[in-house]
């Protein structure tokens, strides 16, 4: 563990914060009102919606297609506008529909 001259903890490596969650991303799914889905058909496996997602909430399956674990994706939707061929479309997320309606 290497801290710094702000009081910052790394893991052995200076620039990579120290995880509180077990080296595990925090579930953060729950957030989002719209959900990204991938359409195998149209994907060109080019691999942009991997590259530009903040969250790193898509990963590539052993078939070379991209996946988005839910309960990390947070709905941002900037891989819908990263793809080139518009395989990713962006539909309402039924949880949050849930919820909502649970408040009215």
């Amino acid at each position: 563990m290497i801290t710094d001259e702000h009081g910052l903890k790394y893991d052995g490596i200076k620039g990579i914060p120290h995880s509180h969650h077990n080296g595990q991303p925090p579930k953060t799914g729950d957030w989002r009102t719209f959900k990204p889905c991938i359409n195998k058909d149209k994907c060109i496996k080019c691999l942009s919606c991997f590259v530009y997602c903040p969250e790193a909430a898509i990963a590539v399956g052993k078939d070379g297609y991209p996946y988005i674990n839910y309960y990390i994706c947070k709905g941002c939707l900037i891989c819908a506008a990263a793809c080139p061929v518009k395989a990713i479309s962006v539909v309402n997320d039924l949880h949050a529909e849930h919820l909502r309606r649970k408040h009215d």
